[in-house]
């Protein structure tokens, strides 16, 4: 949910950093990555890296120079810890010990295990809430969106690529999108179909102009990052709302509200940048492992209210 809006800030603002970062800019880094490239990354040389190179790393889709620029960022950074110097940050990301073929192994697992709390509690909803139930579709779609989400951000924070970072934020760009379209569909579409149907078609039209413009024309990271916001701040508004307006009446709610609030204050934990603890656990991690308990609540408030209004619309048929 509004969770999603404060990581894609994040990452839109090191993504911009990413052309260009202190220890990227070294030239210590640069001379260090060119004299590696030259010495191991053409012919006999890169046959025998290739020979030699764990067979998980290649089908990651680890280069030479991908290894290279590994090894010459540690060369840098220990020319900086030796000299006193604050750890500098390479193309617009903190140095991180690598674990096999993960980039980024806390975030990466972080990520795995939200996706696996979601898998969890979308088979938990399906056991619980029947079919029938009016919420039923529309709170199994979000529930596969956001598994798709964490997917992606699991590959992009194992390998991160150019494809691998498209995915993760176009990815998580549809799930606040979906969780407005969830929204919409609670407060406004169990009463007006027809809205609601027209909303889907407008976010749907929303979401493909978006990504086509990222995808095929210019990946704008300060358009992106202010597109986010916008929808994020819709979607945090929208359902703090509602669920301030029902909380009398429906007690359930509260559960909503806990969710927004505390996905608010978790992400400021991504304002407190600094290198990785043990060169593994940075904030993101520690933003990412914080969430896993915050989706399990709300995809419980879903199988209330679902089991909620099944109930109502129950005793509706009963009236009638």
């Amino acid at each position: 949910m509004a969770g999603r809006t404060a990581r894609l800030v994040l990452l839109a603002g090191a993504a911009a950093l990413a052309c260009g970062s202190q220890g990227d800019r070294e030239p210590v880094y640069r001379d260090c990555v060119l004299r590696c490239d030259q010495r191991n990354c053409s012919g006999d040389a890169l046959r025998h890296f290739r020979s030699r190179q764990p067979i998980y790393m290649s089908l990651a889709g680890w280069t030479c120079q991908d290894d290279c620029k590994y090894e010459c960022m540690w060369v840098t950074v220990g020319i900086y810890l030796q000299e006193g110097h604050k750890v500098p940050q390479f193309h617009g990301k903190w140095p991180f010990s690598r674990f096999l073929f993960f980039q980024e192994p806390a975030s990466a697992a972080a990520s795995f295990l939200n996706g696996l709390a979601s898998l969890v509690m979308l088979c938990r909803y399906r056991a619980f809430v029947p079919p029938s139930s009016p919420m039923y579709p529309t709170c199994m779609a979000f529930a596969w969106v956001s598994l798709n989400a964490w997917f992606w951000s699991t590959v992009f924070h194992t390998r991160d690529t150019d494809l691998t970072e498209k995915m993760d934020y176009f990815c998580a760009s549809t799930v606040i999108l979906h969780s407005i379209y969830l929204c919409c569909v609670r407060t406004v579409g169990l009463q007006h179909p027809t809205v609601a149907s027209a909303f889907r078609v407008f976010l749907l039209l929303l979401l493909t102009a978006h990504v086509s413009y990222l995808g095929l024309v210019h990946f704008d990271y300060g358009y992106n990052l202010a597109a986010n916001v916008a929808i994020g701040l819709v979607n945090l508004v929208w359902w703090l709302a509602w669920c301030l307006w029902n909380q009398q009446r429906l007690p359930h709610v509260r559960k909503c509200v806990v969710v927004v609030l505390l996905l608010q204050g978790l992400s400021l934990l991504e304002l407190l940048d600094f290198p990785p603890f043990f060169w593994v656990l940075d904030a993101h991690a520690i933003w990412h492992i914080s969430t896993i308990p915050v989706h399990v609540l709300f995809f419980s408030f879903l199988e209330e209210d679902s089991l909620y209004l099944l109930k109502e619309s129950k005793a509706i048929f009963k009236l009638d």
